[in-house]
């Protein structure tokens, strides 16, 4: 194993009625994986659902809440942005953080625009991965003139962005799920995330598919440094969980396997079966991945729905694993 760095990954879901209380008990959750030696912390970022839907702004409280553990997007799909304003809101996270920002991205037309209509800005036509570019090229805060322009009372200024996180450019991930988003995300320097959802391209086995994909973002490697692989998995540990708690995440996992056997719709896409098991069996399971010894970073993934008190329990109960896969 090479990994170095454990995260978890939150969906931030609440009461359609009361919103405080889910995304308060989220803001804890991030507090408790900092006490219990977490690395990094990520929330998703979902539209039209009851969950987060501006990683900035949550994250930002976050900054206020937490010292040490990094914080994360995943993912922020750009279809909906506007990848300069979406800079600014990041950069400040970033600076609040003091550095402690990881920015991950998918490209891509926006899901739900076909209900949004004219709520999202109507951009021209633009390569896929063009709003991605225009984030890096924002977060660079290169001048957008040569000569001062009007600004504030202070007096005329060069415009760029503001603020100028440094360094965040270098902590920019791409969630790939195909060949080509593997390819692009190596090419232009971008960290990869992968995780229990990719697309059938070559075969129709997961893990098969998903080293080709790794192998790909590898071989197209051309940023500074070493390249990033954070693997992602939904794992379910049980050691200390009640036995209702048992019966449902087991029920759980069981209602999404018959997703796993085959590609699903027409995009193709494959998903992994859930872990679910004391932590000595997650552990067995674990080390016959075939794609974990390729990540320096691994995030666990939680389900939706759950109560805080399972979160709790479950990332408790993951710290155990955690000294066994370093």
């Amino acid at each position: 194993m090479a990994i170095s760095h454990f995260a978890l990954l939150i969906p931030g879901n609440f009461a359609a009625d009361d919103p405080f209380t889910g995304l308060e008990d989220t803001l804890r959750l991030f507090e408790l994986a900092e006490e219990l030696g977490y690395d990094s912390a990520w929330v998703r970022q979902r539209h039209l659902e009851r969950g987060v839907s501006s990683a900035a702004t949550f994250l930002a409280a976050a900054t206020q809440r937490t010292e040490r553990i990094g914080l994360g997007t995943a993912v922020i799909q750009l279809g909906y942005e506007n990848p300069f304003r979406l800079a600014e809101d990041l950069a400040t996270v970033d600076v609040l953080s003091r550095g402690r920002l990881n920015v991950g991205v998918s490209a891509g037309p926006a899901p739900f625009a076909h209900l949004l209509g004219d709520f999202l800005p109507h951009w021209p036509e633009e390569g896929r991965y063009t709003p991605a570019e225009k984030l890096a090229r924002a977060l660079r805060s290169e001048p957008l003139a040569e000569a001062a322009v009007a600004g504030n009372a202070a007096g005329q200024q060069i415009p760029r962005l503001h603020p100028f996180a440094k360094g965040l450019t270098g902590r920019l991930w791409y969630g790939g799920g195909s060949q080509a988003s593997a390819a692009w995300a190596g090419q232009n320097g971008w960290r990869l995330l992968t995780g229990n959802v990719i697309t059938a391209e070559r075969s129709t086995d997961f893990l098969t598919t998903q080293q080709d994909l790794i192998a790909t973002y590898l071989a197209n490697w051309a940023g500074e440094g070493a390249p990033d692989v954070a693997l992602g998995r939904v794992i379910l540990p049980t050691d200390s969980a009640s036995p209702a708690a048992r019966a449902k995440y087991h029920a759980f996992a069981e209602t999404r396997l018959a997703r796993t056997r085959q590609p699903n719709g027409p995009g193709q896409t494959m998903f992994l079966p859930d872990l679910v098991g004391t932590t000595d069996e997650i552990l067995t399971a674990l080390r016959r991945d075939p794609i974990l010894p390729q990540a320096g970073h691994f995030r666990l993934e939680l389900p939706y729905e759950f109560e805080t008190g399972d979160y709790r329990q479950i990332l408790r109960d993951f710290t155990r694993l955690i000294p066994e896969l370093r």
